[in-house]
């Protein structure tokens, strides 16, 4: 069997659609996969990288300004919009898949809709509390739309459609424990581990936060930091930190760019400071992390804190708002946490009782599902 996955922009949309993929070559090791996404994005670059190939297509984004540099903008994406979907029915009817699947990003629309025209059954994956724009302006046209949530399905007029599956996690979070990953990574077994991640690109002002929270954590041994400062950040951060005379050793602490080694590091961590993106959580609650989330107040309809208030009604994380803490505020309250080693467990019990570890496996019967009928 033939299969195209469609997804982009963010490792939010990216780690699901590999998930999916994965779980579909276990169940059939002589199928064949396809991803198409936008040029120039992150899915280029991270999916090569599990050793599948990807296309690209010209696509932009939505400029909710009104503006004439914004409006410009979107009349762009709509010539884009147009100029995608004739390639992707090209690549379609070239390599003539049994399903086309899309986990989010603008790219799925003219993927899918040019599927959908073909008559080759369609599947959408919403991982959010609350639908994107694409997966909106999809309902309609898809065979099967699927979601990460139960309350989502709200969200939907056509709901007989809507499957709750929750979100698909790679297999490789699977692969470690704790102890063995940090073994690999060379860390103290006995030290703590906090993981501060903020998307795949990073956030201004978490990065922020983390810089002025460095000084105060110089000569520390209580708990080891990496924090993933982000692609567009990096050179910033670095610069300040240099110019200010900190370095990140001295505070046990690592910057990275990106953590590309996510499974690893995520089970080697005792703690996790992140966003609310659903693909981030549905990681966390697999392998039963607790957390400190920082939603995101640039995202659209506020989703990620309603993602992040489920799992803090459940007892598996705290939230915090930005605005409502400082550095110094975050390191107490990481330290409080680190100190009471009961309060952890039944954080990470409680995300652990969360996790949908068959999702992959209720997205892959579906798409089988609609490729028999």
């Amino acid at each position: 069997m033939k299969f195209i996955l469609t997804c982009g922009g963010t490792a939010g949309h990216i780690n699901p659609a590999l998930a999916v993929a994965g779980r579909l070559r276990e169940l059939l090791p002589d199928s064949e996969v396809l991803f198409l996404g936008a040029e120039g994005k992150m899915e280029m670059e991270l999916v090569p990288r599990e050793g599948y190939e990807i296309r690209p297509l010209r696509i932009t984004n939505l400029s909710r300004g009104r503006s004439p540099r914004d409006i410009g903008h979107n009349l762009q994406t709509l010539r884009n919009v147009f100029t995608a979907e004739r390639e992707a029915r090209r690549i379609i009817k070239e390599f003539r898949p049994d399903a086309v699947v899309g986990t989010g990003g603008y790219v799925c629309y003219p993927v899918l809709m040019a599927a959908s025209r073909l008559h080759i059954p369609t599947v959408v994956h919403e991982s959010n509390a609350v639908p994107g724009l694409t997966t909106k302006l999809l309902a309609k046209h898809v065979d099967s739309i699927m979601v990460g949530f139960e309350d989502s399905q709200q969200y939907y007029s056509n709901a007989g459609s809507v499957t709750v599956t929750g979100t698909p996690v790679r297999s490789a979070f699977s692969h470690f424990t704790k102890e063995a990953a940090k073994a690999e990574l060379g860390l103290d077994p006995k030290i703590p581990l906090v993981v501060s991640v903020w998307g795949s690109l990073g956030a201004e002002h978490m990065n922020k936060i983390v810089t002025d929270m460095l000084p105060l954590m110089r000569g520390q041994k209580q708990f080891r930091l990496i924090h993933s400062v982000g692609s567009l950040y990096m050179a910033r951060v670095t610069e300040k930190l240099k110019l200010a005379g900190i370095d990140a050793a001295a505070c046990n602490a690592e910057l990275r760019e990106y953590i590309y080694d996510m499974p690893r590091v995520m089970a080697a961590a005792d703690l996790i400071l992140c966003r609310a993106g659903a693909s981030t959580l549905a990681e966390l609650s697999y392998m039963g992390k607790p957390v400190i989330i920082v939603p995101s107040p640039n995202v659209t309809n506020n989703h990620q804190e309603k993602n992040a208030r489920v799992l803090e009604s459940a007892g598996g994380a705290q939230v915090l708002l930005e605005g409502e803490f400082d550095a110094a505020s975050l390191l107490e309250r990481i330290r409080a946490l680190l100190d009471a080693p009961k309060e952890l467990d039944a954080m990470a019990s409680a995300m652990a009782a969360l996790a949908v570890p068959d999702a992959a496996d209720r997205i892959c019967d579906n798409i089988l599902s609609l490729c028999r009928r």
